[in-house]
């Protein structure tokens, strides 16, 4: 998904096309995908969807879907329809500006899917202080109950550090059936991904949450601080080119 402006890096630019180390940070997910052997990439432009376009238009296997009114993640992957109605196997949805991703996450994530197929597996991280991101709730039992947005996080739920960082892998047969029930039913009038594992949960769908990803996949970009935090780090780990 890469058709966000972001709008507190108080800039025009798409957001994905933030330089991250000198490179825009679009380019280390597609590099990760890559490296995953993910064999068909389809991004999801919209603001200045030309600047992407000709940013990562001559990598391999690259196609692009625009959605021509940002309505949210829920509605990006709906725009998708018409390019994934034929697939019958998992779908993962990744969103853009995660620089941070790992091949080895993408790759654990689909291998579990390989050896039980469910509807969705979310892949989550814990981080202690996981303010402004959607909690994993889970049921006594230990399994995937729902994502709990912080603005609707009880006090107890607040103290949950599972946090949902949008890695997820879909039958993609499921993910568009749930496409259809989510609603703009929240402050921003907007679809959310994050509704649809809950959607498939009330229909008795199976939903597992692999608590997989890497203490460094927990660093997200939505401010000019937080990117240079991220580039701090990729320096230490050497992950910068």
């Amino acid at each position: 998904m890469a058709a966000g402006k972001g709008t507190r890096m108080k800039s025009d630019l798409p957001k994905v096309l933030f330089p991250v180390c000198g490179r825009p940070m679009i380019d280390y997910v597609l590099d990760a995908l890559a490296e995953a052997r993910i064999d068909r990439l389809v991004v999801i432009v919209g603001h200045r969807a030309d600047l992407v376009r000709q940013a990562v238009g001559g990598r391999p296997r690259v196609e692009f879907v625009e959605q021509t009114e940002q309505l949210g993640t829920g509605h990006a992957v709906m725009v998708c329809r018409h390019v994934l109605e034929e697939h019958r196997g998992p779908a993962l949805v990744i969103a853009g500006d995660s620089p941070m991703i790992q091949a080895e996450t993408i790759r654990t994530l689909l291998e579990d899917y390989d050896r039980e197929p469910v509807a969705c597996i979310l892949g989550t991280a814990s981080k202690e202080k996981p303010f402004g991101l959607g909690r994993i709730v889970r049921d006594p039992e230990g399994n995937f109950a729902g994502i709990v947005e912080e603005r609707d996080a009880t006090e107890e739920q607040k103290r949950i550090t599972e946090v949902n960082m949008s890695y997820y892998v879909f039958r993609c047969p499921d993910l568009l059936d749930a496409l259809e029930q989510i609603r703009p039913d929240n402050s921003q009038g907007e679809y959310y991904i994050t509704d649809v594992p809950g959607v498939l949960l009330r229909r008795g769908e199976p939903v597992r949450a692999l608590q997989v990803l890497k203490p460094c996949e927990v660093l997200s970009i939505n401010t000019l601080g937080e990117l240079a935090a991220v580039e701090a780090a990729m320096q230490e780990i050497g992950a910068a080119p």
